[in-house]
């Protein structure tokens, strides 16, 4: 037998797997690409930024007098080292403004959390550094976006596909709006970064109704991830629009990141043509093709703190979430009869501050014909206008309350590709089981249940340590051919495997 220990509560819960076990471990499974080593960072952001895609530099496109605002992404990720892309590029994007005459009163950065809390001042700070945050939040030039803030969004009405767009005034009334962002996989839609990053970041719950919702997430195009779903194609058309409305395009400077969020590549310039230059390198170490066969059973361990915050490892709706996020990214390496075995403390902390909603969810899951997820999704306009839950995002650094729904579209993934979840360890273990899971003590009692009801006595077992402690690939077969799904949503012999160019092309 071999010996693992997986994430669990504050620590781990150990487990012992049959010898025939393979791990998969990002980054060290597989080396990431190479990153840019630190005493090269500055060159390389200053090349990117000197030679944008499909756009002139910045010095070209503003003035003394011109307004700039950076778009910068919340702490969910891209890390915080002090050499991350967020500290960096908008340091360098600075000395290219502050040498074409724009003048720092004219500066502001709006923290594009979207529908996340809103940032508090040691988020901030975490964000953008000690010098950075000194020299600008005393001024009140950090500032997060508030989807609610009605007098600083502006409508600009539908997409051609019908899709509403709000967006925050801020940007829109700048001359000059720059979005810093990271290509890092994604569970939804591929990639972070680009035009994902306005889509999501400075809009409104009915702008993000268009995509995060059952009738594009469960769409059999969405899952494997991939970068040529609808979704994907929403983002793409909602920042167009934008882009259209605004009457310029956004100064996009994104960067490629590896496991542990350095960069590998920067790239800066238009989204519309930047974009596909920069996921050519990150399929290198997003889309990993590295299986040699399908696997019947995926064990794995979830801490109580990751991505969104405490209490996602606990939180039975987040759970959920956080379990589908594995499905998408792993499904084309599972088997069709294949079942998850995840430890999770479950121990009934909501962290009701933080999703002061979800409680109130999950309760109402249980009763009146809730059958699956999606039945729930009826009442997304009820809670996203719950006047208190908008209260608590705005003022409270909640999360509001139409993300939740968002997440309960994401959680039914697990249920459609799985024959069965194990949650071991759980010290409530009511509340999975209210999520359709099923629960054993152990990871070697629930591999035994699992054996004599789904995968039989020897099942192919991929143990997959520190999935929520480190930035995930999108695991992929080692021959292409097996894939049900390229990187850029085609199957096999619908186009040439693996070059997603026609996909992309035809995507922007």
């Amino acid at each position: 037998m071999k010996h693992f220990e997986f994430e669990y509560g504050q620590g781990t819960l150990g487990a012992d797997l049959p010898d025939s076990t393979d791990v998969f471990i990002p980054g060290e499974t597989v080396p990431d690409p190479p990153y840019i080593p630190e005493d090269q960072l500055e060159s390389a952001y200053k090349e990117s930024l000197a030679h944008p895609i499909g756009m002139p530099p910045i010095k070209e496109l503003v003035h003394k007098g011109s307004k700039v605002v950076f778009v910068v992404p919340d702490r969910v990720k891209g890390g915080e080292q002090p050499t991350s892309h967020r500290k960096l590029s908008i340091r360098y994007i600075l000395e290219e403004l502050y040498s074409a005459g724009v003048e720092k009163k004219d500066i502001l950065f709006i923290i594009s959390n979207g529908l996340h809390p809103r940032s508090k001042p040691e988020d901030a700070k975490a964000i953008f550094g000690p010098e950075l945050f000194n020299e600008f939040w005393y001024t009140g030039q950090i500032m997060s976006h508030d989807s609610e803030d009605k007098e600083h969004m502006v409508d600009l009405g539908t997409t051609r596909r019908g899709d509403k767009v709000h967006m925050n005034r801020y940007v829109f009334e700048a001359d000059l709006p720059i979005l810093i962002g990271h290509v890092q996989g994604n569970p939804y839609g591929g990639y972070s970064g680009g035009y994902k990053h306005s889509a999501t970041g400075i809009t409104d719950w009915e702008c993000i109704g268009a995509h995060h919702v059952p009738d594009v997430m469960h769409k059999p195009d969405f899952t494997p991830v991939n970068n040529g779903s609808l979704m994907r194609h929403k983002f793409n058309e909602i920042s167009m629009h934008m882009e259209e409305k605004m009457g310029h395009p956004f100064f996009c400077c994104d960067a490629v990141l590896d496991s542990k969020s350095r960069q590998i590549a920067i790239f800066s310039g238009y989204a519309k043509e930047m974009m596909p230059e920069s996921w050519k390198i990150a399929d290198k170490r997003t889309y990993v093709h590295w299986a040699e066969k399908k696997y019947d059973v995926l064990v794995f361990g979830m801490p109580q703190k990751f991505h969104y915050g405490d209490g996602m490892g606990t939180n039975p709706i987040m759970m959920m979430q956080a379990l589908s996020a594995q499905v998408l990214r792993f499904r084309r390496v599972m088997s069709d009869h294949c079942v998850i075995i995840c430890s999770s403390i479950c121990n009934g902390y909501f962290h009701d501050e933080l999703w002061p909603y979800l409680r109130e969810l999950y309760t109402m899951f249980q009763k009146d014909h809730m059958n699956v997820l999606p039945d729930m999704n009826r009442y997304g306009q009820y809670f996203a206008t719950n006047e208190e839950y908008i209260r608590k995002y705005r003022f409270a650094n909640a999360f509001h309350p139409f993300h939740g729904f968002s997440m309960m579209s994401c959680g039914h993934i697990a249920e459609m590709n799985t024959s069965a979840i194990y949650i071991v360890g759980a010290e409530e273990p009511g509340y999975a089981r209210g999520m359709g899971l099923k629960t054993r003590a152990t990871f070697e009692e629930a591999l035994e249940d699992a054996k004599k009801k789904y995968v039989g006595e020897n099942p192919n077992i991929l143990a997959l340590p520190r999935t929520f402690k480190t930035a995930s690939v999108h695991l992929c077969m080692k021959d292409q051919n097996l894939d049900c799904m390229d990187a850029y949503g085609n199957h096999p012999g619908e186009a040439q495997f693996g070059t997603g160019k026609a996909a992309t092309e035809d995507m922007i």
